[in-house]
């Protein structure tokens, strides 16, 4: 899977989220078999016990989880550096709430015995970042293997589908709560698209990083009206025109036609890498 530019550059709250997911688990999740870390019927309607609302969030129960988990987070740190960190600080907080209520009320609805408890870790945020995912990433490359098409972005839902389903129903549910949360975020509920979360927030978020180089994508535009990409040091020259797909792809975003084409020739016209730059540019300038 291919996120980008490496590492959490621009990318605080995804960094916290992915540290605090590897704490939690460590500890907890490891013995989260015995523990039942997760919802259940009890615990939340006859129990109260509030702090398995916390570590339902962040434990994951099993190495498996945490891998495949850990490794989906870190690639959707692109969409924080594509919208900024107050407002994909808003997404962490309302696609969790809304993807843990939305759990309870199945809780209490079902009242199934097979799905207590429910699968922990923030399967929530996960999921909800497949509806960004799924309609704003495009496809940068197709092919077959043993007759079945696929593109790059075949992967990032195969990692999903196997947390989705690792735990059968006790999975499934908080999977598809994370996706209905996702789907609320994208049609604007309450008009949550238009809110930021508070800037000392966010910059205590960048506080709590390990320092980071200096990004050499700093000076590049990202969206319409901008200019075009200046040249670097090093850069790839075109040597010949990148295909008209691609540049549709990285103007379907948002971009300016003259900054796809000189975005592609710097990252050998790999769609992913140059949207990601740009996006990259664009989170910088927020």
């Amino acid at each position: 899977m291919n996120g980008g530019l490496p590492g959490f550059h621009n990318a605080p709250a995804s960094r916290v989220v992915v540290v605090a997911t590897a704490l939690f688990s460590i500890p907890f999740g490891f013995r989260g078999r015995f523990l039942d870390l997760g919802l259940s019927y009890q615990n939340v309607y006859e129990k109260l016990s509030i702090w398995r609302l916390i570590t339902s969030l962040f434990a994951f129960s099993s190495t498996p989880e945490l891998i495949f988990g850990a490794a989906l987070l870190y690639y959707f740190r692109v969409f924080e550096r594509q919208i900024g960190s107050n407002k994909y600080t808003v997404f962490i907080v309302f696609s969790t709430l809304v993807s843990v209520l939305l759990q309870i009320l199945a809780l209490g609805y079902l009242k199934d015995p097979s799905i207590n408890p429910l699968m922990s870790g923030p399967y929530g945020l996960i999921f909800a970042s497949y509806v960004p995912f799924f309609f704003d990433i495009p496809i940068s490359m197709k092919f077959r293997i043993l007759g079945l098409s696929l593109s790059d972005k075949s992967f990032v839902y195969l990692a999903g589908l196997q947390l989705l389903f690792s735990s059968g129903r006790r999975s499934i549910v908080p999977g598809v709560s994370g996706i209905l949360a996702g789907l609320f975020y994208r049609l604007n509920t309450f008009g949550i698209r238009r809110l930021k979360f508070p800037e000392f927030a966010t910059s205590l978020f960048s506080r709590l990083s390990w320092p980071f180089s200096s990004n050499p994508y700093q000076g590049l535009p990202t969206t319409e009206n901008d200019g075009s990409i200046p040249s670097h040091q090093g850069a790839h020259t075109a040597t010949q025109d990148p295909t008209e797909s691609s540049i549709a792809a990285l103007v379907s975003m948002g971009f300016d036609r003259s900054s796809a084409i000189q975005a592609l020739a710097l990252t050998d016209y790999d769609v992913n890498l140059a949207s990601n730059i740009l996006l990259e540019a664009q989170a910088l300038r927020q």
